[in-house]
């Protein structure tokens, strides 16, 4: 059985920096168990952030919180532990939460804090995608069943 890379949110870890989570519906979970070995990663708490925690925004290079906390390093180790992940478990294809910092392909916040999304990759979606994953978002997750 093929494995991919989730954001542990998605499966309704409760991980999210509110606290919350964003599960997915129990249909779509029930398919993609039965197509793939799930393997769940939160790339902000691998990297030591807690829960809940301030929000944060990519800003250039940097990852700042709302309160201005620069947690680069933290999104960084997320990634490189999200990467060994894939490694681990040979996975080919990632799910992540679509515009997040950590996780976000294509389209993430612009740093503002004012839910301006913009081009770009969160940490962990853009060195998955340099190590040659393909990545999904949530939105277009039927399109790998």
């Amino acid at each position: 059985m093929e494995s991919l890379l989730i954001s542990a949110c998605l499966l309704g870890a409760d991980c999210k920096y509110s606290g919350g989570n964003n599960r997915l519906p129990d249909e779509l979970l029930r398919r993609l168990k039965s197509k793939y070995r799930l393997v769940p990663v939160c790339p902000e708490t691998a990297g030591g952030l807690p829960i809940p925690r301030q929000p944060s925004e990519r800003l250039g290079e940097k990852v700042v919180s709302r309160l201005g906390a620069d947690v680069t390093a933290q999104f960084q180790k997320g990634a490189e532990t999200a990467l060994e992940l894939s490694k681990r478990f040979d996975c080919k294809k990632a799910l992540l939460k679509e515009n997040s910092p950590s996780c976000g392909s294509g389209r993430i916040y612009d740093g503002s804090f004012s839910r301006k999304l913009t081009e770009g990759d969160g940490v962990a979606a853009a060195m998955l995608k340099a190590e040659g994953l393909a990545i999904y978002g949530e939105s277009v997750a039927e399109t790998i069943l």
